[in-house]
């Protein structure tokens, strides 16, 4: 901080890495211009050995080329929102996975589950009460594992509470949801990604900045569009 207090205003540019928008938002206030730029779109000027005199001629690079895009630096309540979409998809896939390491080992014991977060933990316990397939041995750790899975959905409730509360802040977020088959949680993740929607020229625009445009293979007449290309723009850390 206090080189950058002693410099005078310029063009700061930053990899858009772990804590990337946290020196951003310090940064700003001594006057300097803050660009994040992502980190696959830097890795194609960076030759040879990676060093950091290599990374920063590979981020001048990048900074020249005017396709390339900077990643919006989030503000606090961009980053808090886009934090608890992180911490919601971490305990949902925890969940899921207890939820599938239930269903596996049950199997082994000729218990079917079927598949859905609904049957699994009602069947475990019921397995658990009449004694009768799975051995003793197991019935603390299934015990313990069936309350692990109600916490974690007793976490995601919570998150997507805390998630309600501010988009009721968010006149955007309301907007969003307007549009048939938008919820709160992917009203809320979009704001986070993007930040300001109005920045973005058009939908087309949105589509291709989370990755939803098909990939192009074209040369002369021929032009082939495949999957979507899942490239969509880094955020660091908090996608």
């Amino acid at each position: 901080m206090e080189f950058f207090a002693q410099r005078p205003a310029a063009t700061v540019l930053l990899e858009a890495c772990g804590s990337a928008h946290y020196w951003a938002r310090q940064i700003q206030p001594f006057g300097h211009t803050v660009r994040l730029l992502a980190p696959h779109d830097v890795r194609s000027y960076v030759r040879r050995n990676k060093t950091d005199r290599t990374d920063a001629k590979g981020l001048r690079e990048a900074h020249r080329n005017d396709e390339i895009h900077p990643v919006p630096v989030k503000s606090l309540a961009h980053q808090a929102v886009a934090s608890l979409h992180v911490l919601r998809s971490t305990w949902l896939a925890t969940r899921t996975a207890r939820l599938n390491t239930l269903r596996g080992l049950l199997r082994e014991f000729g218990v079917f589950i079927p598949v859905g977060s609904q049957h699994v933990v009602p069947r475990v316990r019921e397995q658990l009460v009449e004694a009768t397939a799975v051995p003793a041995l197991l019935h603390a750790t299934l015990t313990a594992t069936c309350e692990e899975v109600d916490l974690l959905e007793t976490q995601m409730r919570a998150g997507e509470r805390q998630l309600a509360g501010v988009a009721a802040q968010l006149p955007d977020v309301a907007l969003l949801q307007t549009i048939p088959g938008v919820g709160l949680i992917t009203a809320t993740a979009l704001l986070a990604l993007v930040t300001d929607i109005r920045r973005v020229p058009s939908g087309r625009h949105v589509a291709s900045y989370l990755g939803l445009t098909p990939r192009e293979d074209s040369t002369g007449p021929r032009r082939r569009l495949g999957a979507i290309s899942k490239r969509a723009m880094s955020t660091c850390g908090c996608s």
